[in-house]
């Protein structure tokens, strides 16, 4: 039985026209700066818009709505609103979004390890400079 796997309705694309084309939908539904880590945070439960947004402090009001919609168009984020005052808005994985998860872990630990190596060369280069100069 085939998977269906809805497609970003803003782009609506079709992806049966390269050997490439899994890696292009694959980037197109998560790709940019945002939408990997947005699906990252969201792993652990529901969110609510203020708490995403204070875990991605550096995202506009603005660039969060827009990447969550897309998110959500994709299938891959759900939204549940509440009737309730003050309103109250979750957003959460779809079953879709969680099947993300071990992509999203593999490119975590990646760019840890990145991190901690520019970090070492860092100091590194510093510990070099230091013994030049003495």
């Amino acid at each position: 039985m085939d998977t269906v796997i809805p497609l970003n309705k803003k782009l609506n694309r079709s992806y049966d026209t390269a050997p490439g084309c899994p890696m292009e939908a694959t980037l197109d539904l998560i790709g940019g700066k945002w939408k990997a880590v947005i699906v990252y945070h969201l792993q652990d439960g529901p969110l609510r818009f203020n708490e995403l947004r204070k875990r991605l402090n550096k995202i506009t009001h603005r660039m969060l709505t827009k990447q969550l919609r897309e998110l959500e168009d994709a299938g891959l984020v759900a939204r549940t609103v509440y009737a309730q005052v003050p309103p109250r808005v979750d957003y959460a994985l779809t079953p879709l979004g969680a099947s993300l998860q071990p992509v999203i872990k593999q490119l975590y630990d990646w760019g840890k390890e990145w991190v901690d190596t520019k970090s070492n060369a860092k100091k590194t280069a510093h510990l070099t400079i230091i013994r030049n100069i003495s």
